[in-house]
């Protein structure tokens, strides 16, 4: 599978498990959804950080440069709501709050990266080295466990 339909399956799941959470209302479904919904994006920003962004940087365009250093900010932004998450009550009103942010958040990156980034990448590094991109990352993803739920 190549590295950009990867991701963006990976976005459209994770899109999904935000779904759920705004649909339940039972304080421990919401908890391991939040706990899903945290293990799918640091797996998927490993995979993006390791893996794809350095291929696109190696584009050597100064829009490449731009997006990815874009995109690290965002997955830093995205991993200081995750460390906050855990320790809010899901009844409690903040949760639902910090969900509807980390959820906005990521469908922009996720939008940006499919509008902008993935055409890029597809056009400078053409099928066959995102084909190789996307087995990598797999990999990674089978090393760190079943390599199920990944999203974002």
């Amino acid at each position: 599978m190549k590295a950009t339909d990867l991701l963006e399956k990976q976005h459209r799941e994770v899109k999904g498990l935000f779904k759920k959470v705004e649909k339940t209302e039972n304080a421990r479904e919401r908890r391991q959804l939040m706990d899903k919904i945290a293990e799918a994006l640091k797996m998927h920003t490993r995979i993006e950080e390791e893996v794809f962004y350095p291929a696109v940087r190696g584009i050597g365009t100064k829009k490449a440069e731009e997006m990815i250093a874009e995109a690290l900010e965002e997955h830093h932004v995205v991993d200081l709501v995750l460390v906050e998450l855990p320790k809010v009550d899901p009844e409690d009103e903040r949760f639902e709050a910090k969900m509807t942010v980390l959820s906005e958040l990521v469908e922009h990156h996720a939008d940006e990266e499919e509008e902008e980034m993935f055409p890029v990448a597809e056009k400078k590094l053409g099928d066959e080295e995102l084909e190789a991109l996307g087995e990598r990352m797999q990999a990674m993803m089978g090393e760190s466990g079943s390599g199920r739920r990944r999203a974002a």
